[in-house]
């Protein structure tokens, strides 16, 4: 039998994000753990909190159970359950939430490729099925998720007269969150809990005593210690710990462009739009601005660090070899950044295609970002111990899914750290076993598509106009 888990003296959370600053919410506010230190820590320069470009600070964030993946959906939909309580002090109070719904489509073809793998058909048709049967067990009104058969009944439904796929289906219980406004909702919440102290500074490596993890050396010089280190630093973290085979720093391309009153109020109320076919993705507009995405394989950024702390294969190896690392790159690194030509060149197209008026197919973008994600093979998040170095633990793989599950994801990790991870995640989010480590990871999850092994500097070297 196990053990009674006893929380630590001190908690040290590298990292503010979706997973970092959630866990530390509900640590406040469970009792056993009122007598832990709990500190936060991120690289944040200017004192926020999360830094402003973690992939969780942008304007808008779906927020849906349509999954493939049984367990997911579920889950998803206790979030959802949360972000639909009205009232100020509501995770979704405020104008953070909206309810528009989702149609999610996809072209024609096979559901699975020869290798096995779902397709972005084969994705939509499992996560109709699975909103089915939430729609069932909510006892909601038959309509509630409806079935879009051709391009006929998607231009319909997209509310832009849109045949942007061949097969989908409109789930009028999806929508989305405004994402910077939510963690400035949640991180609020937490400081007013008066038990966290959250620090402002890069971490340079994780510190060790033996097979101990004992703490973070800052890049000023100075160290942070605790009994137990959470890293949750996002696209950062294989830049802390060896997460090779495990997860990887994929860039996502997005842009934005304005729109005038006129066509924000045709627009207002139109469902999130995605193929997951092209994995194009148009967020119900707000504010006079569209913004067109990309959940794609995305761009990596392999560089050549030896601040990640890796398990030696003998005694006398060093624990921060020289490896390769894809790091996520930018705003904050080059004000300047512009999203490579390829990128853009799909998020036109998926403007042209998801919004077919002829006053907006060429209207310039006014900004546009590289998102990052940690994203794994399978799409499922590392939640874990690690399992080689004591005091450790590792939350991350988001995989371009997290932020939905803000609500709720923090008691999740809370649990796992109280080593009561839910039983339905016990193997999607544990450690696994990697056979290569310099297998490149690609997310096969059926909702990605673009290239794979596109590299970012190489993509950025390219000439090619503004669409």
């Amino acid at each position: 039998m196990a053990e009674p888990f006893t929380p630590p003296s001190s908690i040290l959370i590298v990292g503010s994000g979706v997973f970092g600053l959630s866990t530390a919410y509900a640590l406040t506010r469970r009792p056993e753990w009122a007598q832990t230190a709990i500190t936060v820590l991120d690289r944040s320069s200017g004192g926020e909190f999360p830094a402003k470009d973690s992939s969780s600070i942008d304007s808008s964030r779906i927020v849906r159970a349509d999954y493939a993946d049984r367990a997911y959906a579920h889950l998803a939909a206790v979030a959802q359950d949360e972000w639909r309580k009205p009232g100020a002090d509501s995770w979704g109070g405020e104008g953070r939430y909206a309810e528009t719904g989702f149609v999610i489509c996809a072209d024609a073809g096979p559901e699975v490729r020869p290798d096995g793998m779902r397709t972005g058909l084969g994705f939509a048709k499992s996560a109709y099925v699975n909103a089915l049967e939430l729609a069932e067990k909510e006892g909601l009104p038959e309509g509630s998720v409806v079935e879009l058969r051709g391009r006929e009944a998607i231009k319909q439904a997209s509310g832009t007269g849109a045949p942007f796929g061949d097969w989908g289906y409109l789930n009028k219980r999806s929508g989305w969150a405004n994402a910077e406004k939510s963690m400035k909702f949640l991180y609020d919440r937490v400081v007013a809990a008066g038990r966290v102290k959250f620090v402002a500074a890069a971490v340079e490596r994780l510190e060790i005593q033996g097979k101990r993890v004992t703490g973070a050396k800052l890049q000023n010089g100075t160290s942070l210690s605790a009994e137990l280190v959470m890293v949750a630093a996002g696209a950062w973290t294989p830049s802390l710990v060896d997460l090779r085979g495990q997860a990887v720093a994929t860039g996502q391309v997005i842009a934005y462009t304005d729109i005038s009153d006129e066509e924000q109020a045709r627009l207002a109320n139109v469902p999130v739009l995605m193929n997951m076919t092209n994995s194009n993705f148009m967020i119900t507009p707000s504010n006079n601005v569209v913004k067109i995405g990309r959940h794609a394989y995305g761009y990596q950024n392999p560089k050549t660090v030896s601040t990640a702390l890796v398990v030696p294969k003998n005694e006398k190896d060093s624990v921060f070899p020289e490896i390769v690392v894809s790091q996520p790159y930018t705003h904050v690194d080059d004000a300047k950044l512009w999203v490579p030509a390829e990128g853009e060149r799909d998020l036109r197209q998926g403007l042209r295609s998801m919004v077919p008026w002829p006053e907006l197919k060429d209207r310039p973008w006014t900004h546009s970002r590289i998102c990052w994600y940690t994203d794994t093979a399978t799409g499922d998040f590392v939640i874990t111990y690690h399992p080689h170095w004591e005091g450790l633990f590792i939350a991350t793989g988001g995989s371009g899914h997290g932020f939905k599950f803000l609500p709720v994801l923090g008691d999740k990790i809370a649990d796992t750290i109280e080593k009561h991870c839910p039983a339905e995640f016990q193997d999607k989010w544990s450690w696994k076993e990697v056979t290569d480590i310099e297998k490149a990871i690609v997310t096969e999850d059926g909702s990605r598509g673009g290239k794979v092994g596109l590299l970012l500097m190489d993509e950025l070297r390219k000439n090619g106009s503004r669409l």
